[in-house]
């Protein structure tokens, strides 16, 4: 979902052989990068962790620290991919990553040391970061305007296929053995990613113009997009690395308990990025965001108030939409912002993408720690989280304000 909408017409006439039913072709493959390099490659590890805590693969805090290392290399990812993008092509690199993230689950099939299995961890999060930024950009320009907003949700409900499918399978893969969860995992993307390998784009160059509307308010409105952006990532963390651990041990359910949430975690993901999108074409992105921060703050905090199972659904689901549902509403909030230069779009898109993982890689290891140090205090987690995300609604009303007042 990255450049969406630069200089439409141009390009639509520029590429005559786009073909309406490659549309869908190009989208099938960005959903399969996202489904593996972020819905398989970093969420199947969530209900993974109550099983490696019991087989005594490693202690609780080592195995909530190995999941924050997915989350560092996501940022490495994020700051690495226009680069690597640049060395090797764009869609090259999408395959290389995605052929990473599947070595990486049989490479986490044994538990050799902490070293290795973090390392592992931490290139399964940068095959994501570099996902992330990448996929998007490569398949839009390739897309017609008409059907860019859909195609994109498309792109990135690959991240909730990804989480249902681990919720689902995960618990069944663990009746046959820990080491057989990992194989199975990594069949799985194996099989994903070589399903996709022809299927994505040529790759275009994009629009080197620069911006020229509203230059230095837009710059002041995107610096306050990029935090509020890092502390939507902060406001995830509890329900992205504790939620299952959370039902599964701290509120004695079991495994299983713990999957189904995360199950209607990820149905939430897979329908969050389609609502949100549609909400934003139709509300415009500014009060789109503005309302998705509200909701999502309430989401957050909601165990910390309850936790009866319809709480604890609710939560689960709305958390879960907002966590890829998120990306079509600061893209299309950028491309407010920053109308007329598509390499103007992309590279404050991937700005946005690095301070999100920036956020949220210091949140997870500074969660971790707290999770540490108070013994698994799951509410702090839950009402750290949720303050995050109150501080960019606060933020962003305040932002609000001023511009009205100038």
């Amino acid at each position: 979902m990255t450049e969406l909408n630069a200089d439409t017409k141009h390009r639509v006439h520029a590429r005559p052989h786009m073909r309406p039913g490659s549309n869908w072709r190009y989208a099938v493959a960005g959903l399969t990068a996202s489904l593996v390099g972020l819905g398989l490659a970093r969420f199947s590890y969530t209900p993974l962790i109550p099983a490696l805590i019991g087989a005594k693969w490693f202690s609780a805090s080592d195995v909530v620290y190995l999941g924050a290392a997915n989350l560092a290399g996501y940022l490495a990812g994020a700051l690495a991919a226009r680069r690597v993008a640049g060395r090797i092509g764009a869609v090259r690199a999408l395959r290389a990553m995605m052929l990473l993230a599947t070595l990486s689950f049989f490479a986490s099939s044994s538990p050799v040391s902490f070293t290795w299995f973090f390392a592992w961890r931490f290139l399964s999060g940068l095959t994501g970061g570099i996902i992330m930024v990448l996929a998007a950009s490569v398949i839009l320009p390739h897309t017609s305007a008409t059907r860019r907003g859909i195609v994109g949700g498309v792109i990135f409900a690959g991240v909730g296929l990804g989480v249902a499918a681990s919720g689902t399978l995960v618990p069944l893969l663990l009746q046959q053995g820990l080491r057989q969860s990992w194989y199975g995992l990594g069949v799985l993307s194996a099989v994903l990613t070589v399903a996709s390998w022809w299927n994505w784009p040529a790759e275009a160059k994009g629009d080197t113009a620069p911006s020229q509307t509203k230059h230095h308010q837009a710059s002041a409105v995107t610096r306050a997009l990029l935090i509020q952006y890092g502390l939507n990532a902060m406001a995830l963390v509890p329900h992205m690395v504790f939620v299952v651990d959370f039902v599964a041990r701290g509120l004695g359910q079991g495994i299983a308990a713990g999957s189904r949430y995360w199950v209607l975690y990820g149905l939430g993901a897979v329908v969050g990025p389609l609502i949100t999108g549609h909400l934003g074409d139709r509300a415009g992105f500014g009060p789109a965001l503005r309302a998705a921060f509200l909701i999502e703050a309430a989401a957050v905090l909601l165990p910390t108030v309850s936790t009866a199972p319809v709480s604890l659904i609710a939560s689960s689901i709305v958390v879960g939409g907002f966590t890829p549902g998120i990306v079509p509403l600061v893209l299309g909030r950028i491309h407010e912002l920053v109308p007329h230069s598509a390499e103007q779009q992309r590279a404050t898109w991937s700005h946005a993408t690095t301070s999100f993982a920036l956020f949220q890689a210091a949140a997870a290891y500074g969660f971790s720690w707290i999770y540490a140090q108070t013994g698994g205090d799951y509410p702090v987690l839950f009402s750290l989280g949720g303050g995050a995300a109150v501080l960019a609604l606060a933020i962003d009303l305040a932002l609000a304000l001023t511009t009205r007042k100038a």
